[in-house]
């Protein structure tokens, strides 16, 4: 089947079920994106497809078939994913960084659809678990950003 990840196109021989993260790190090598629970529920796995955040662990392939895939090996390509990777950095967001890609998607995914968010939507949408506990300072890029930093 034929993929777009990142802007490019890929051949890839897999099942129609294998989940997309699957075949983004192990046929691809894109290893970003991360396993965390296999189970959709920490993020560590999170991509864009046409822009939404996506779980990959439990996304099958070939639902992804004809739609843009953006992983964070892309993610600075995007105007809005360079500013928030600038902001984690400015707020010295990660610890061990094992989540921080998932995290990383699922800020810029809030903003591509809310540039300014309020405080109330960057808490529904940064549900992503860390378990350095990172959360002030993801929350305090966002809110930086929501407020017109240009980090």
């Amino acid at each position: 089947m034929e993929l777009r990840i990142n802007q490019k196109t890929y051949q890839v021989e897999a099942d129609a079920d294998t989940p997309l993260l699957w075949v983004i790190r192990d046929d691809l090598g894109l290893t970003g994106t991360k396993y965390g629970c296999g189970l959709a529920q920490c993020g560590a796995c999170s991509v864009l497809v046409d822009g939404n955040l996506v779980r990959a662990c439990v996304t099958p392939v070939a639902g992804v078939v004809g739609r843009e895939v953006t992983t964070i090996e892309a993610i600075e390509d995007d105007a809005v994913g360079k500013r928030v990777v600038a902001a984690w950095v400015e707020h010295q967001v990660a610890q061990c960084g094992y989540c921080q890609s998932g995290q990383v998607m699922a800020a810029t995914a809030l903003l591509k659809h809310s540039a300014k968010p309020s405080a109330e939507q960057i808490d529904a949408a940064m549900v992503n678990l860390c378990r350095c506990g990172t959360y002030n300072a993801i929350h305090a890029a966002l809110h930086d950003l929501a407020e017109g930093g240009n980090a």
